[in-house]
């Protein structure tokens, strides 16, 4: 592999003049003891040749040649001259950082792996931009990566060091280094004769799993903290950091019960938190509920992941929608299934296009997820809409999974109605709890309501329990309040009306992105989430991550793109519009001018 690409140093000469330089080269090739043979040097292709000599000596020999021989110099002014050592050291380092990894068996995942096991941080977006060349790391990643890799920051810089052939890179299987002799064992002995651990990496079942909500731009952000940055969080729905507070009487009752909450409960959960849940799903209409089929969890994200690894074969098919909430398609492919994404429309207040989610359905499809008040886009879905739902999930004898977690959290007169109350001849399992309604994320309550036709689901109601059974119960002090939280005054409506603070700064941040020259959005009828589209033909995005790379590096403001969210073009990203108002609308300034000079 060349070192060294020669067009960056002699760039616009005439082919004779390039001849001249190569001739020069060869000429102190000779002097340096590299070749005898000058012709021969001149006569092999110059890349083969420039693969053979140092870096940094070609660097300053032709630049020697340019400036005092009779070729004609480079006219380059300072700005382009400085761009194009940039380019050099990039380019050096790039190339340098994937023979290393190359040598020792290494992809981007194992130095983010090794990187963490040494107690750094390393994102997977920073690894993609070195890898790529985009960028050249900072000292103390420069030599987190050089010791990772067995060789030195210095070499890794384009030092003429020779790169150590012999080392293994720390924390690394020798198997996994450069090529060696075959071996009928996967293990090696030590000077002491004692046998070497072999590398444990992580179940191939994960190769297709991606929570990009806190994923590479969340660790950027966690490493500028560090070192003193202060970040806007708009990336995640958590109220409690924007002042958001737990309803007194909630507090009050876990507080009173928590002596009683020592023990555990019974797997499906205590039965007075089953039982006010029962009558919630019969208030919404949800039939044929019963007491055994009603299962509290950590928060609904635990009980999503068992409800899929229940129910998904290897090679079975869920349809989800996109955009989605990350969490769905990744628990799918743990389970050993595919997630088969549906479109949502945005120019139909972003309604699932339902011819679209039928023409995904095949053989191995078993389910659809409908994510209702939606995430990220605020969507509530109209009656008629959740019809047809139901009609193609009869069709093709599916299961329906209805993520609800945001039921409580409608705005503008809207009415949420639960999917599983328009179809009782099906095999539904509605997700909900009180993280969001009663702004209280982190005592991890939810819970899941199987109703319907549960003849044809009573395989699957044996694997939920085992699996349940398995984890022995949820939090039980968080379930000792669900009674309380359900019944009487809901204080969250306080919120979401007219002059409330989240009907509020909603309708800010609507009309604020609206207002940004290249910024769309759909007005979010709940929960706590935007989701805007940018012209990228006016700020020519390609790449939603490195875009949001850019807008935390350049105004502190932390937001997940719309990849993360499974949605198929660079142009979308979501706004959680949590913070105070005066928050909001600084954040909104920063926005307005990042795009009116942002380009890719």
């Amino acid at each position: 592999m060349a070192l060294f690409d020669s067009s960056h140093v002699i760039d616009g000469l005439e082919a004779a003049d390039q001849d001249a330089v190569f001739e020069a080269l060869a000429q102190k090739a000779v002097e340096l003891g590299v070749t005898s043979d000058a012709s021969a040097v001149v006569a092999e292709a110059p890349a083969a040749f420039l693969a053979s000599f140092v870096l940094n000596q070609v660097v300053q020999l032709c630049r020697a040649i340019v400036a005092t021989s009779s070729i004609p110099k480079l006219n380059l002014s300072p700005q382009i001259e400085l761009r194009e050592k940039h380019t050099m050291a990039r380019e050096t380092f790039q190339t340098r950082l994937k023979r290393a990894m190359e040598s020792a068996g290494l992809k981007q995942v194992d130095l983010v792996r090794i990187a963490a096991e040494r107690g750094a941080k390393l994102g997977k977006s920073q690894v993609s931009q070195y890898v790529s060349g985009k960028v050249t790391p900072r000292r103390d990643v420069m030599e987190l990566l050089a010791g990772v890799l067995g060789v030195t920051p210095q070499w890794l810089m384009g030092a003429a060091d020779a790169m150590p052939d012999d080392v293994a890179p720390a924390d690394v299987a020798p198997e996994a280094a450069a090529p060696q002799a075959p071996s009928t064992s996967r293990q090696k002995k030590t000077d002491q004769g004692s046998v070497t651990m072999r590398e444990f990496k992580k179940s191939n079942k994960l190769d297709n799993v991606l929570y990009d909500v806190r994923g590479p731009v969340v660790d950027e952000a966690a490493r500028m903290e560090e070192d003193g940055a202060r970040i806007l969080k708009l990336n995640i729905g958590n109220p409690a950091p924007f002042g958001f507070r737990a309803p007194d009487e909630v507090v009050y009752d876990m507080r009173q019960q928590l002596t009683d909450c020592e023990g555990y409960s019974d797997s499906r959960g205590l039965f007075a938190a089953r039982k006010a849940i029962m009558q919630y799903a019969q208030l919404r209409n949800i039939p044929n509920v019963d007491m055994k089929h009603i299962y509290t969890g950590n928060g609904v994200s635990e009980l999503i992941q068992l409800s899929m690894h229940a129910l998904v074969d290897d090679g079975d098919e869920v349809l989800i929608p996109s955009p989605d909430y990350p969490l769905w398609p990744a628990c799918v492919p743990l389970a050993g299934g595919h997630a088969v994404h549906y479109v949502c429309d945005e120019q139909n207040e972003w309604n699932p296009d339902l011819a679209d989610m039928e023409s995904k359905v095949t053989s191995r499809t078993k389910a659809i997820v409908v994510i209702n008040p939606n995430n990220p886009t605020g969507a509530v879905y109209s009656k008629e809409v959740l019809e047809g739902i139901v009609e193609i999930a009869r069709k093709h004898q599916l299961m329906i999974f209805a993520d609800e977690i945001y039921d409580r959290l409608i705005m503008d007169g809207y009415q949420h109605i639960s999917i599983a109350s328009l179809a009782p001849d099906l095999p539904c399992v509605t997700f909900s709890g009180l993280s969001k309604s009663h702004m209280i994320c982190g005592y991890r309550v939810g819970w899941m309501v199987l109703s319907g036709n549960q003849r044809c689901m009573r395989d699957f109601i044996y694997g939920v329990n085992m699996l349940s059974n398995m984890r022995l119960c949820s939090n039980v002090p968080a379930q000792s309040i669900v009674q309380t939280a359900l019944g009487g005054y809901q204080s969250v409506n306080e919120y979401i009306r007219p002059g409330g603070r989240v009907y509020e700064q909603r309708n800010y941040v609507y009309e604020a992105l609206n207002a940004i020259d290249g910024i769309t959005a759909v007005k979010p009828k709940a929960a706590f989430y935007i989701f805007p589209k940018m012209d990228v033909k006016k700020v020519n995005i390609t790449d939603d991550e490195q875009f949001a790379l850019d807008l935390l590096h350049q105004k502190k403001i932390l937001i997940p793109r719309g990849g993360g969210f499974n949605w198929g073009e660079p142009d979308h990203f979501r706004i959680v519009y949590l913070p105070r108002m005066e928050v909001l609308r600084e954040s909104m300034e920063d926005l307005a001018d990042f795009f009116a000079h942002y380009r890719q």
